[in-house]
């Protein structure tokens, strides 16, 4: 099992014919995701790395039944793609795109406000590595073949930190169901909370690594998420223990502006709602080990 992506996900690329896109199409299709198509404005008609290229989501959904959308736009149009993703009946939207104004991710919150919950597209992103479930399908920019097919689900606003934890897992001979990145943006599509509930709903997933960092209450929410509503154990890391208040550390949404957002102030709060804390990333493994033996 896996939340948000399986073999039967129908993947559209936004952004398809760029330089960005065509890399990290080819890689995803080489991986064994199926890539039904791409969108790009002004080339429709066309082809590209032998699948059909649209100049709408809506064109490109009606010919391919595509269900999911992965965007690769510049950002001063991504916040228009993603609307265009979720106007076009798009369920789930991964974003990689860097450097989106959060005025404009404003703009899109409120634009997905006006569909039902069962209508509503899932987003993760702005500024990820995207969602993979190991063995199945992969929609981002990560390196494919360090994560191995298992039982331990992975959300995290950093991606490289995601890549280590899958790595050190395979070095032990864990895997992981699905990993999801979030992003690092000061506003992003969904949040710990979100993804935490999807993981205590799959049956095959038994545990969860949370990867967090400085700025921003959404660890918080999901330690104490975490603790009313979970069963399966966290295990959490949280990035930034030496940076300094009010500096921005890497990502756009990793900057301390108030109580509770520094990161011993949240490794404090994870510890208080029973989550497992990595001390350091070179300890991902060995805990995600320990937890499972446990189980």
């Amino acid at each position: 099992m896996a939340i948000l992506i399986d073999k039967t996900t129908r993947v559209l690329v936004q952004g398809f014919t760029g330089q960005i896109g065509t890399f990290h199409s080819k890689e995803m299709m080489d991986y064994g995701t199926n890539v039904v198509g791409g969108v790009t404005p002004g080339k429709g008609g066309s082809k590209h790395l032998e699948r059909p290229v649209f100049d709408t989501v809506k064109q490109a959904v009606a010919a391919t039944g595509a269900n999911a959308s992965i965007v690769f736009v510049p950002p001063p149009f991504a916040a228009d793609s993603i609307m265009e993703a979720a106007d076009a009946g798009i369920k789930y939207c991964v974003c990689i795109t860097d450097g989106i104004p959060a005025h404009d991710m404003i703009r899109v919150k409120r634009y997905m406000r006006r569909y039902k919950a069962e209508d509503k597209m899932v987003l993760t992103g702005p500024n990820c590595a995207g969602t993979i479930s190991p063995g199945k399908c992969m929609m981002g920019i990560m390196p494919g073949h360090i994560y191995q097919e298992g039982n331990v689900g992975v959300i995290g606003r950093s991606g490289t930190l995601g890549y280590e934890a899958a790595a050190q897992m395979k070095a032990l001979g864990m895997g992981v169901s699905t990993s999801v990145g979030i992003g690092g943006d000061p506003i992003n599509g969904s949040s710990f909370m979100d993804h935490l509930a999807r993981f205590e709903a799959d049956p095959e997933t038994r545990a969860i690594v949370m990867i967090g960092e400085i700025g921003g209450p959404q660890e918080a929410e999901g330690a104490r998420f975490y603790k009313e509503n979970m069963k399966k154990p966290v295990i959490g890391y949280i990035a930034g223990l030496t940076a300094p208040k009010g500096r921005r550390m890497g990502h756009a949404g990793a900057i301390i502006s108030a109580f509770g957002e520094s990161a011993a102030e949240k490794v404090e709060i994870l510890q208080e709602c029973g989550v497992a804390v990595v001390s350091s990333p070179a300890e991902f493994g060995e805990t995600v080990q320990k937890v499972l033996a446990k189980l």
